[in-house]
């Protein structure tokens, strides 16, 4: 039996008291409601956002999301791949800075045959390494082992995107960027 205590889920699964039901597309949904710490949203441009993964692989495990709603990677203009890809650059140097991985995994998954579970709304994965952070659990029991809890992970990835060039921060949000 494989069993790891994580007290801090308990809010995941219970989010249905009080949170809005998600009809269509949770990258599509999530930006407009308006609690970007409960729904894990770290950093907002005009075209793109940032977000924790509610199933990280690694603690600071992010998502960069154009806000278009295409699973096609082809189908963004050249605004939004700009957009995108500065948006990753922003997200690697805050990551590094809060986290202080030894390195990085980054990439999408295009398709149904690609193993995303979200296939028709493209997101870049961004998953901090360190070396040595594969161990048995995941080869031997398959169970991954996160060393922190979100909301922490949240707070100090948040902070570090706030210390940013052009960044514009609030107490109770996303920061945003111009």
């Amino acid at each position: 039996m494989e069993q790891v205590f994580a007290p801090w889920r308990i809010e995941w699964i219970k989010r249905d008291e009080g949170t809005p039901e998600i009809d269509d597309c949770v990258f599509c949904e999530l930006p407009d409601l308006d609690d970007d710490v409960d729904n894990l949203i770290l950093a907002r441009t005009e075209r793109a956002f940032v977000m924790l993964n509610n199933y990280p692989y690694n603690p600071g495990h992010a998502m960069v999301i154009p806000h278009a709603h295409t699973g096609d990677y082809t189908d963004l203009t050249d605004e939004q791949l700009l957009e995108h890809a500065r948006l990753k650059q922003r997200t690697f140097d805050a990551l590094e800075k809060a986290l202080e991985p030894d390195g990085f995994n980054a990439g999408l998954n295009l398709g149904d045959g690609a193993g995303g579970s979200i296939d028709d709304h493209l997101h870049t994965h961004v998953v901090p390494r360190w070396e040595g952070d594969t161990n048995f659990m995941p080869v031997l029991s398959d169970t991954s082992v996160i060393v922190e809890a979100l909301a922490d992970t949240y707070e100090r990835v948040r902070e570090a995107f706030a210390e940013q060039d052009g960044a514009t921060a609030s107490d109770d949000g996303a920061v945003v960027f111009d």
